[in-house]
């Protein structure tokens, strides 16, 4: 069975914490096929944002081949991702779940000084203390970015993406399951 025609240039949204760079990774996997992470091309060192005609450039070259799995949901540069992309994965997770996987990933972040992006590192005290709390920001986006999202996907201009609705890390798990079931022995041989 070969590979389904929409999982060649796929977009994985979601709100903050809802796990778009672990599908996204897995996915790259399973399809043999580069990931993108847009916050490695977003943040420069020092948490310090990269200009958005960098972050469009970077898009840009990061989007030319013919298949990619990109994870992030930046609208500066929606507009050169998701006329490429060719599937949607939106991870649509309501805040009880996010919330407590947002906490524990910054935790474990913060504690062994996991270097994530151009050598930034999170910190307990901006994670926790502070205006720029991924905590607070959170709480300041989730309910309104689900909406924007699913918005966005009713526009006509997207109709020619395929997206794959998933409201539950279980329903992911097993999605993702049946997906490497399905496709993953074509792109390992």
């Amino acid at each position: 069975m070969s590979q389904p025609y929409w999982a060649q240039r796929i977009n994985v949204v979601g709100t903050t914490g809802s796990g778009k760079t672990t599908v996204a990774r897995r996915l790259s996997e399973v399809l043999g096929i580069p990931h993108v992470e847009m916050d490695s091309l977003f943040w420069e060192s020092n948490w310090t944002p990269s200009p958005a005609d960098i972050l469009a450039q970077r898009v840009a070259e990061a989007t030319t081949s013919d298949r990619w799995v990109l994870d992030g949901n930046y609208g500066v540069v929606r507009g050169l991702i998701w006329p490429k992309a060719t599937g949607i994965v939106w991870l649509d997770y309501p805040f009880p779940v996010i919330f407590p996987r947002l906490f524990s990933r910054t935790v474990r972040r913060a504690f062994f000084k996991e270097e994530l992006w151009n050598g930034n590192r999170e910190r307990f005290r901006a994670q926790f203390m502070s205006r720029d709390s991924l905590f607070l920001w959170a709480l300041n986006t989730h309910w309104r970015r689900r909406k924007q999202i699913g918005a966005l996907l009713q526009q006509s201009e997207y109709a020619h993406l395929e997206v794959v609705h998933l409201r539950s890390p279980g329903r992911t798990n097993q999605w993702l399951q049946d997906f490497e079931e399905a496709y993953g022995s074509i792109s390992n041989g």
